[in-house]
């Protein structure tokens, strides 16, 4: 949670850090192929992204503001009631390279994805946290697929419409099984009977946490099978080897069991994943700023900083610009008042 009693934290402090960004992606060559891309840059960056979060963990508001500027991709998907929680309880926000920090040499797409909340009226949840493993099916399909994730709604505060808790249900009941593409299980049926009621339509941001895969699920057994395979094939390609080229039937079996977004409670839970590690999570100081530019700041507003903290700084010996200050007041501009003459959290603006 924000410490409003830390030190301020001046724009010239995230243009520092954003400075050393830049000077990380300059540094890694751009004829590196795409995994060793993401792995050097995820190295070289995790210090900077270290120090990114202590100077966000000072600025109330930082990660809900950054939210409030997110890319389209993200932002269709946030509902007026999902970004009313961002802007009341989110405290933190960080993406990682699961498989880089556990194993070192593992794959370098997979993502977690962490949301840190303060209590709030919604749900009992403080972090809430999603990991997409890249893996290949032993049919030649690649891609991220996911566990659902259990959200702890309040009583009557489920945004999701039990979307979330039918997928729970489901990836339970086909555990249980043995078989994660069962169909014939009432909770299968369930599950489907509540995603058709929606016609497609996205109820709410959170419905992502229950999303497994645009395709089917891959076991890690799948995967790790398929790779060694896949290896092999890349491998008799080389040498000229024989290739074994599967029959029809068999083809026709594998494509059969492929589709599952009958039952998938959001259509693009892996868009969003990416979105998020390649966009939002390295571009967070730009969105901030850019937060901060589209609130109008008065010309009085100007004035002032240019007749005090501004002038100062030009001879080095002034004080930073408190930006926990500037979010406080520029975020009650806009802000609804209730009778004590309060402010609420910022209200979600419409993009164009």
């Amino acid at each position: 949670m924000a410490d409003l009693e830390a030190a301020p934290v001046s724009y010239e402090d995230l243009a520092d850090i954003e400075d050393e960004f830049e000077e990380v992606d300059t540094e890694i060559s751009s004829r590196l192929p795409h995994n060793l891309n993401v792995r050097k840059q995820y190295e070289l960056s995790a210090s900077l992204y270290a120090k990114r979060s202590a100077a966000a963990s000072k600025i109330p508001n930082f990660w809900s503001l950054v939210f409030e500027q997110a890319p389209v991709e993200i932002d269709q998907y946030i509902q007026p009631h999902d970004s009313r929680i961002f802007a009341e309880s989110l405290v933190s926000f960080e993406v990682r390279r699961p498989e880089l920090d556990t194993k070192g040499s593992g794959n370098p797409r997979s993502i977690s994805v962490e949301f840190e909340f303060k209590p709030n009226d919604d749900f009992e949840d403080t972090v809430l946290e999603k990991t997409f493993w890249y893996r290949r099916s032993r049919d030649g399909w690649s891609g991220l697929v996911s566990e659902p994730v259990k959200i702890r709604w309040k009583k009557g505060k489920d945004l999701t419409e039990g979307l979330t808790d039918g997928a729970i249900a489901l990836w339970e009941a086909r555990r249980k099984t043995g078989d994660m593409a069962a169909k014939g299980l009432p909770e299968y049926t369930a599950l489907k009977k509540k995603v058709e009621s929606w016609n497609g339509m996205n109820t709410s941001f959170f419905t992502w946490f229950g999303w497994v895969s645009g395709r089917r699920w891959v076991s890690a057994e799948e995967c790790e099978k398929a790779n060694a395979e896949y290896a092999e094939l890349k491998q008799k390609r080389k040498t000229g080897g024989k290739l074994d080229i599967p029959d029809d039937d068999a083809e026709d079996d594998a494509e059969a069991d492929i589709h599952d977004d009958d039952v998938e409670v959001h259509q693009a839970g892996e868009e969003l994943a990416i979105s998020f590690a390649d966009d939002l999570w390295p571009n967070a100081i730009k969105l901030f700023t850019q937060a901060q530019e589209d609130d109008e700041i008065s010309e009085a507003d100007f004035e002032d900083l240019d007749g005090e903290d501004m002038e100062d700084d030009e001879d080095g010996d002034g004080e930073p610009v408190d930006i926990r200050a500037l979010v406080q007041d520029k975020g009650a501009k806009g802000r609804s008042r209730d009778s004590t003459g309060s402010t609420g959290p910022p209200s979600k603006k419409v993009k164009k």
